[in-house]
């Protein structure tokens, strides 16, 4: 072999096809591109799903459901999960078990809202646990290996409108209503 012998595998090199070079070529004048308008540009966007004005096939199907944007994000951890822990020794048998260490013992990769205990596997080392939320049979088979389980609960991740402090419009709402209930007061015959 030479080097003015070397060159690419039979298919591995593909000459693109030169557009717009005359009508000889087959692909002059328009380049393949059809006539004028917004596709025989290059870059244009949108048109997908388009159907000539017809109102298209993702606006035509029925919706149903919703994405709770309150909903809670709990880290799961089974009993099973606990148990091959402290055998491996990252969690100490007797240890109080919270969120945090559960996270520094790598068994959780984090903790939005929380940890989850569930029931599933056999926990037999007692630990007591710190949890935002744990299922009953879970808190019954922590309870079994001696172990206990406090619910911290979680902490509201938004403020709803009952909790929220009134504003302007409301406590003038609230301060004309008073005026009035007054005026009517005074209004009223002191004998009646």
């Amino acid at each position: 072999m030479k080097l003015n012998e070397i060159r690419d595998n039979e298919g591995a090199h593909h000459r693109f096809k030169r557009l717009g070079r005359g009508t000889g070529s087959g692909k002059g004048k328009t380049a393949g591109k059809g006539v004028k308008g917004q596709k025989a540009r290059a870059g244009h966007h949108g048109m997908f799903g388009f159907e000539g004005g017809q109102m298209p096939l993702h606006m035509r199907m029925p919706k149903r459901g919703f994405n709770n944007i309150f909903a809670r994000q709990f880290s799961i951890v089974n009993l099973g999960t606990l148990q091959r822990a402290v055998d491996a020794g990252k969690i100490a048998s007797g240890a109080t078990v919270t969120a945090q260490s559960l996270v520094e013992a790598g068994i959780v990769r984090k903790s939005v809202d929380g940890v989850r205990l569930l029931g599933k596997g056999e926990l037999k080392a007692h630990l007591n646990l710190e949890v935002a939320h744990a299922s009953g049979s879970a808190i019954e088979a922590v309870k079994k290996a001696g172990g206990k389980v406090k619910v911290l609960g979680v902490k509201a991740r938004h403020v709803t409108k009952k909790d929220a402090k009134p504003g302007k419009k409301a406590v003038r709402r609230v301060k004309a209503a008073e005026k009035r209930a007054a005026r009517a007061r005074a209004a009223q015959p002191a004998n009646a």
